[in-house]
């Protein structure tokens, strides 16, 4: 038998053990070696940590530029036509790449817009731009609002130099939950809403199981984070819930103000995007 000579027997173990650390880490890393069904189990009880199995995520394209639409997006707006929309008592008002809430002694009344296709869990882009100059103040100037559902609210107002109510500034969850901050831009200026909004859940017996909750960023700034709703908006009220369908359509507010809309697209939201906390039936 070889002798290993004096001081080399603890350099050979070294070199032993990084080759065999190499080969492990290698195998860890590639499907069908080594290692990956010796890994802990993630909650749910379905896939290993670092499993070659589990699904990978779908592709979207994102859009060429901010607050474009990805390639997954329903387009409900895109300056070109409202077939997309129907108004209670007509529609809005089309020209230049904008729609604008039409005079109500035109339209004849409070005139809604309300999409033909309903949604429940969405991501949701729109762009909004207050009359300038205003002419009014507080509620009353460039007021209209994004209804969920037709029933959950977040708020859009003029918010430049314009005291209100703070549970009904823009980027309020209204009649409930002032904004964070108030990152507005001047009247006539285009600003940006990027909304996740998760429908409430219900139990078959008409029981809350889960609120509905938003998250929302105004001009790019949170403003709601995660936000819990109180359940239908409702004017000097408190929210309540009433069950209801999985999916409703989404409206924009005829608040008696020229408020102009462009560039609105929604992504429905998968199931494992809201399921983190549902326990039993609310999956």
């Amino acid at each position: 038998m070889k002798r290993i000579p004096k001081g080399m027997a603890g350099k050979g173990a070294a070199l032993a053990a990084t080759l065999l650390a190499g080969t492990l880490a290698q195998a860890q890393d590639k499907p069908g070696k080594l290692g990956f069904k010796d890994t802990p189990i993630l909650p749910g009880g379905q896939w290993h940590v670092h499993d070659p199995d589990r699904p990978a995520p779908t592709v979207v394209t994102p859009a060429a530029s901010p607050g474009g639409a990805p390639s997954d997006a329903i387009i409900l707006f895109d300056g070109k036509s409202l077939d997309a929309w129907r108004g209670e008592r007509g529609p809005w008002t089309l020209d230049k790449g904008a729609m604008t809430i039409p005079p109500r002694a035109k339209s004849g009344g409070e005139n809604n817009l309300i999409s033909k296709q309903e949604f429940g869990d969405v991501q949701l882009h729109l762009e909004f731009r207050s009359p300038n100059p205003p002419t009014k103040s507080s509620q009353d100037r460039g007021n209209s609002g994004i209804w969920f559902m037709q029933r959950y609210e977040v708020q859009i107002l003029d918010g430049y130099q314009n005291a209100t109510y703070a549970d009904g500034a823009v980027g309020a969850v209204y009649a409930w939950k002032p904004p964070l901050v108030n990152p507005s831009r001047k009247p006539g200026e285009w600003q940006s809403y990027d909304i996740v909004f998760e429908r409430p859940r219900f139990a078959s017996n008409g029981s809350l199981m889960r609120p509905a909750y938003v998250t929302v960023l105004l001009n790019g700034v949170l403003v709601q984070n995660h936000q819990a709703m109180l359940g239908t908006t409702k004017w000097r009220s408190i929210g309540q819930y009433q069950a209801h369908g999985d999916t409703a359509p989404i409206q924009l507010q005829d608040h008696d103000s020229p408020v102009s809309f462009r560039n609105i697209w929604v992504r429905p939201l998968p199931q494992e995007a809201i399921a983190q906390d549902l326990k039993g039936d609310g999956r």
